[in-house]
């Protein structure tokens, strides 16, 4: 029997992702407008959650911008193909997760989440390992980056873009458990808020931006 919780997370990830891909695709203005209406909700939804504490929410709106800014420079400068590969490892990692832990179930990972699981650490490494190279081999032939890179590196990156979105994931999750909130919002039934979403995608971008793209840059000459 699937949960009402489950029930209304299927239905929102029905509209939420078709959506989401529709915005991102579309082009760049359109990319912008659909980027600042979640930039202003996930900034409301901070600022709810770091109430008295004006060092870090002047700190956390400067991350996210900054997040929001390389989330911009990827989509716009680097390529279309090479961002939709990030997200999808990202969805994935958050997919495999919620799957892998609700089967398997297992240890607790951490008291800050008490809801993740080893399994599901596991499951969310399988799932986006296994959709990243499903998308890179069917829907990522005009990336230099994912056709010209070492297959090897290719794993490794998906794994590390896993991690550190799973990490991302962690963080929010202390600083809901710090403001004593079960969710960021409610504005998506099922998922929470908007933070709750896209938490480990506001950590791999700027990662990704710093990190991993200026080896990628310096070992394919990518110029754009």
């Amino acid at each position: 029997m699937i949960s009402n919780e489950l029930q209304k997370r299927i239905l929102s990830s029905i509209i939420l992702i078709p959506v989401s891909f529709f915005f991102i695709i579309q082009g760049y203005l359109t990319f912008i407008f659909f980027l600042s209406l979640i930039f202003l909700v996930t900034s409301l939804e901070w600022f709810k959650m770091t109430r008295g504490k004006d060092l870090l929410r002047i700190c956390g709106l400067f991350f996210l911008f900054f997040s929001f800014f390389s989330t911009v420079y990827l989509r716009q400068y680097i390529s279309l193909d090479f961002f939709l590969f990030l997200i999808i490892v990202c969805i994935f990692t958050d997919t495999g997760g919620y799957i892998f832990g609700k089967i398997f179930k297992g240890p607790k990972l951490t008291k800050v989440s008490p809801k993740k699981t080893y399994s599901g650490v596991i499951g969310s490494f399988i799932i986006s390992l296994l959709f990243g190279l499903i998308y890179i081999k069917y829907f990522g032939k005009k990336s230099k980056i994912l056709l010209e890179t070492d297959p090897i590196f290719i794993i490794l990156l998906i794994l590390f873009i896993s991690l550190v979105s799973q990490i991302g994931d962690l963080i929010i999750s202390y600083f809901k458990r710090k403001a004593k909130l079960k969710d960021t919002g409610k504005i998506l039934p099922g998922h929470g808020g908007f933070l709750d979403r896209i938490d480990g995608i506001i950590f791999v971008m700027p990662i990704t931006y710093l990190c991993i793209l200026p080896t990628l840059i310096n070992k394919l000459n990518l110029i754009k």
